[in-house]
């Protein structure tokens, strides 16, 4: 079998591959663009991606290929018809990062919600040095006890931060994106309910008819003016410039983002307008990275390879 890694980089150079060395010859590249990718694939036989597109034009004249690895749950980079079409495999990844997105759901929120940005640089300042009294109470913090957490999207990870957010005395409610999921443990409302009666808002759905643009002008001003919004689903599920405007009227509190509409951010996204790190946090798409989640990744995916070659020798 020849195995070749388009885009590596995107797992992190940190990542131990050499295990799939013994499944036959592996051809590593940190990016391919899709002319590269053609080339690169003509005499693969397994191909593993994140981002790289995967149709008849970057396959087109792989002829040997058999299995396509997505290094991600999303899949929306594959042209599914012409990989059935020509009998080739395709796997994705699932449950990996359900740990570390909630983790990185709850560090984006006590940042906003604790003013950790202003209180580190009162101290980093030497203001706190000499002052009069031990505690600073000039930006006033509350608990999140006893508020309402709004999911938008009960999947794994909607279910693990519900989890979670119930241990801190949250009242937990959710919006269903498909209209399909029922979770006993927690109220399902309409959307407009879960936007007014929400402290705190999540978005943890997919990207699909449902909810593109669903966080947009009418979404966030039925929000309270208080409330903290976080997105870790889908960048395009939120309408970027409606998000600015409701910052600088007022409409919510806070608002923190781990993915946007482009990715790595583009220089007319109107949140760059937006410094003001108490009210806007946009982390680089960091949620799902952290090693032990990009370590389960690739195990998974070295699994789904050794199936494979496993099964085609059968």
């Amino acid at each position: 079998m020849k195995i070749v890694f388009l885009d590596a980089k995107t797992i992190g150079d940190d990542m131990d591959l050499s295990g799939f060395a013994r499944f036959g010859q592996v051809e590593r590249y940190d990016f391919s663009s899709e002319t590269e990718a053609r080339e690169r694939l003509t005499d693969a036989d397994i191909a593993i991606l994140n981002k790289v597109p995967i149709n008849e034009q970057t396959i087109g004249a792989a002829r040997k290929l058999k299995l396509v690895c997505v290094t991600a749950t999303g899949t929306d980079n594959l042209d599914k018809d012409y990989l059935q079409q020509r009998g080739i495999v395709w796997k994705n990844v699932a449950g990996y990062s359900t740990e570390t997105v909630a983790q990185h759901t709850f560090a984006m929120l006590f940042y906003l919600a604790e003013k950790l940005r202003y209180y580190d640089e009162y101290v980093k300042s030497e203001a706190y040095v000499g002052d009069e009294m031990f505690t600073h109470f000039e930006n006033l913090f509350h608990e999140i006890a006893g508020k309402t957490w709004g999911i938008i999207g009960m999947g794994t990870i909607g279910r693990r931060v519900a989890e979670l957010a119930r241990l801190f005395g949250c009242r937990v409610i959710y919006y269903s994106t498909s209209g399909k999921n029922n979770q006993q443990d927690y109220p399902r409302v309409e959307l407009h309910e879960l936007l007014a009666e929400s402290d705190i808002v999540s978005v943890h759905a997919p990207l699909n008819d449902n909810t593109r643009g669903l966080m947009n002008a009418d979404a966030f001003s039925r929000m309270k003016q208080t409330s903290i919004f976080l997105n870790l689903g889908r960048g395009p599920i939120v309408v970027e410039e409606d998000l600015k405007n409701a910052l600088q009227a007022g409409e919510i509190g806070a608002a923190g983002l781990d993915v946007l509409t482009k990715e790595p951010m583009d220089v007319k996204n109107p949140l760059r307008e937006i410094k003001d790190s108490e009210r806007l946090l946009i982390t680089p798409h960091i949620a799902w990275a952290s090693v032990e989640a990009r370590i389960r990744l690739m195990k998974i995916i070295e699994t789904q390879v050794e199936e494979f070659c496993r099964t085609c020798r059968e």
